[in-house]
């Protein structure tokens, strides 16, 4: 990750304008006075992952009325937790802390500040005052899987990968057996950059696996390079976290956008009002917590239809994107016909399916 700016106080507030005040017609003493914040692991301009996160932020002042904080590109490292403390210093009441490598720090600040709520997302360690919160964005790789079965013309899907978690690794498992029940002989080769958001390295990445014979692009990376690097190409890719159409506007099939406003919102209103508690939030699909936009309308209608399909299909629960037979990448048979992973091997995947190439990074 980025060096952590070393002006936080110029990053950290972004306070409740006057305009904002007038329209409510005057705002509680308890919302004057309280502050939600946030730290994020790149910039809120990214064009994906913390961009995502931001519009949650901006929703929450919006809708609550309240004064929020926020710091962009924080390590994934002990500075993390020093960054957290300045803010509960600075006020905060409530804290959200945008990816995985937060948890551990997170964890120490929330028990020397028992009284502060903390949320941190993606991860699966709890407190008292401290919840966990995720989107299942292996529902998109399974509606992502597919449509790459239907487009590919030569069997090699190129997958760029951040950090070797259960959360990446449960998508490149989804998207490579939605991709093998269209295209059965497929394979995925994976390359992971082990970095968030890095433009350069995720743009290498996808030239070098396009130069490997990957004729799609997907990624879980937060920002549009790759979706550019294809469209350069005449290459078919899938955006991440938000919709990058607009970054291939011929070749981006289509995106997962992830909608954190409705959590945002209820999150803070519920540590406003004394109602909140420690929980672990886990929405799909079904709660429009992940949005799949329509296929690109440049590509083939049974190609649009196909799109709209599964995704409805995940969405009801009619499709289980991880429904047997599943075997290991070794053809060791993991989950048999009839049966389903449950969330918690879900959430603890750490192996690939048959078809993907390469080793997962210790």
């Amino acid at each position: 990750m980025k060096l952590l700016k070393r002006a936080i106080a110029a990053t950290a507030v972004v306070a409740l304008g006057a305009a904002g005040i007038a329209a409510m017609g005057g705002v509680s003493k308890a919302a004057e006075e309280f502050k939600a914040a946030w730290i994020y692991v790149g910039p809120v301009t990214d064009g994906g992952w913390s961009e995502g996160h931001y519009q949650g932020q901006l929703a929450v002042e919006k809708e609550l009325h309240i004064k929020t904080m926020k710091v962009e590109n924080v390590p994934e490292a002990a500075d993390s937790e020093r960054v957290m403390t300045q803010l509960v210093q600075q006020g905060a009441n409530i804290v959200f802390a945008t990816s995985f490598g937060y948890m551990e720090p997170m964890l120490k600040v929330a028990k020397a500040f028992p009284k502060v709520k903390f949320e941190h997302a993606t991860g699966y360690k709890t407190a008292p005052n401290m919840s966990v919160y995720n989107i299942r964005f292996y529902e998109s790789r399974t509606v992502q899987g597919t449509l790459a079965g239907m487009l590919t013309k030569s069997g090699v899907i190129g997958y760029i990968a951040s950090v070797p978690i259960p959360e990446v690794i449960m998508g490149i498992d989804a998207f490579t057996l939605a991709l093998r029940k269209v295209k059965p002989d497929a394979k995925v080769k994976v390359i992971w950059v082990m970095d968030w958001f890095n433009p350069g390295k995720e743009a290498d990445a996808a030239k070098a696996l396009m130069d490997q014979g990957a004729d799609v692009i997907a990624q879980h990376t937060d920002s549009p390079a790759p979706v550019q690097a294809a469209e350069a190409r005449g290459v078919y890719s899938f955006g991440e976290a938000s919709d990058m159409s607009k970054f291939g506007p011929t070749h981006c099939v289509t995106s997962e956008v992830d909608n954190w406003t409705v959590f945002y919102v209820e999150r803070t209103k519920a540590a406003m009002n004394g109602t909140w508690k420690s929980q672990s939030t886990w929405w799909g699909l079904d709660k429009n917590a992940l949005i799949i936009p329509d296929v690109n309308k440049n590509l083939p209608a049974d190609v649009q239809a196909a799109g709209a399909k599964v995704r409805e299909e995940v969405r009801s629960g009619k499709r289980l994107p991880f429904a047997g037979p599943i075997k290991d990448q070794s053809g060791k048979e993991i989950i048999p016909a009839g049966k389903s992973l449950d969330d918690g091997q879900i959430a603890t995947i750490n192996y690939y399916v048959e078809g993907v190439e390469g080793e997962i990074p210790k």
